[in-house]
């Protein structure tokens, strides 16, 4: 065919996968490479997991899909679990983040309409990444990303990303504002962390005014920060949480989880997905949050964060390369004082899988749970040493 099929939305890299084993991908030649970046946070045990092999192809052999208009035990059981794991009260299954994202503010939506807001809105915040669809779009704080699909959807208000007296000033001057629907930890923008009473201050916010706290742990959840979600490294609960990515180690699963009249909001009819919730998905998931516990990967993620942290700084701290290396959990960031777009080509040349985002400007790592030391120690030595050559030969280019 002389013609590409695939629309033209992505800068793939040139390089083929045929299998994957834990943290390494092969590719059609034969050759394999170390994956820090897990399909973005999706395959947490890391690729070819026998449990999650296991749990799809045993329930492959007995049901795939009904529907949605009988009753499913796994999702039933998967709902259980999950309100276990976030101390919330009842889920609604997608297949997808941004779909999961689109019921959390459907929710907020209809939250504020019964409590007569005309004109319900959302708090986002910029540099925030909530998904490509036209509401999840325009909630994400990315204008490259919205350019071109104007108009986008109303009713979302922008503050600052960490800036709780932002939030206070739009609660001072605005009264349709129903909810706050922010990440933990912001992933696409460059791992950005906020301040250790962010979410707390936001929190309480809320309760002052009557307004849901909504959590996109798309990325953060499951484990990844060292907490199955990463708002669990505080006391806060919200009253709506997503997640995705993680929960199926690369099988579409979404969630959205609610807590008290959050979870009460949606009625028969008021919101649905044909394909959210299948036997096959759910039974993915749930090996996936039952390996994620018998093998103390939360605690695992916490302890090689800390490790691939501790590496990096003590061999790359101090270039006037590096701006900052900053991480929680197995969400690292290095970055850099200049752009690096190259770095992704030539970190798999190399042999090790990475992202740079942040306009550029952040080697975003997001490795498996299920790393060993050893692979951990490989990817900060390859890593660091990639680094300094590029630093180098940056440097020693003429200015334009």
């Amino acid at each position: 065919m002389s013609q590409q099929p695939l629309m033209n939305t992505y800068n793939r890299l040139s390089v083929s996968f045929e299998r994957g084993e834990g943290s390494w991908l092969y590719d059609t030649n034969g050759n394999k490479y170390l994956d820090a970046l897990s399909g973005i946070a999706v395959c947490g045990l890391g690729h070819a997991h026998p449990a999650v092999t296991q749990a799809i192809s045993e329930q492959a052999g007995k049901l795939v899909h009904t529907s949605n208009l009988y009753s499913i035990p796994l999702q039933e059981q998967l709902g259980a679990r999950l309100t276990e794991l976030s101390g919330l009260d009842k889920v609604f299954f997608a297949n997808s983040g941004a779909e999961a994202n689109e019921a959390a503010i459907k929710i907020a939506r209809k939250f504020g309409h019964a409590k007569g807001v005309e004109n319900p809105a959302i708090i986002v915040m910029e540099g925030a990444f909530h998904g490509r669809t036209m509401a999840t779009l325009s909630a994400t704080g990315n204008r490259a990303a919205q350019a071109g699909f104007e108009p986008l959807v109303a009713g979302f208000i922008r503050a600052p990303f960490n800036d709780v007296e932002a939030v206070k000033s739009i609660a001072a001057n605005n009264k349709n504002v129903v909810a706050i629907f922010v990440e933990p930890i912001q992933g696409e923008s460059g791992i950005q962390i906020p301040d250790a009473n962010y979410l707390a201050d936001l929190r309480d916010i809320c309760d002052e005014q009557d307004w849901l706290l909504m959590l996109d742990e798309v990325q953060t959840g499951n484990g990844r920060t060292g907490r199955y979600f990463a708002y669990q490294h505080t006391v806060v609960v919200p009253d709506v949480v997503t997640t995705a990515k993680g929960l199926g180690n690369g099988f579409p699963i979404g969630a959205c989880i609610a807590k008290g009249r959050a979870a009460e909001t949606f009625a028969p009819g008021s919101h649905g997905s044909t394909f959210g919730g299948t036997p096959l998905a759910c039974a993915a998931a749930l090996a996936v949050t039952e390996t994620i516990e018998k093998e103390n990967l939360c605690a695992r993620a916490e302890a090689l964060g800390q490790h691939l942290l501790e590496g990096f700084k003590d061999q790359l701290e101090g270039m006037d390369y590096i701006k900052e290396i900053r991480g929680k959990g197995l969400m690292l960031a290095i970055e850099l004082t200049e752009a690096g777009t190259e770095l992704a080509v030539l970190a798999k040349v190399k042999g090790i899988l990475l992202n740079v985002t942040g306009g550029g400007r952040v080697i975003r790592l997001l490795p498996p749970l299920t790393m060993t030391d050893t692979e951990a120690d490989l990817l900060i030595n390859t890593l660091t040493k990639l680094i300094k050559i590029y630093a180098a030969d940056e440097r020693s280019k003429p200015r334009k």
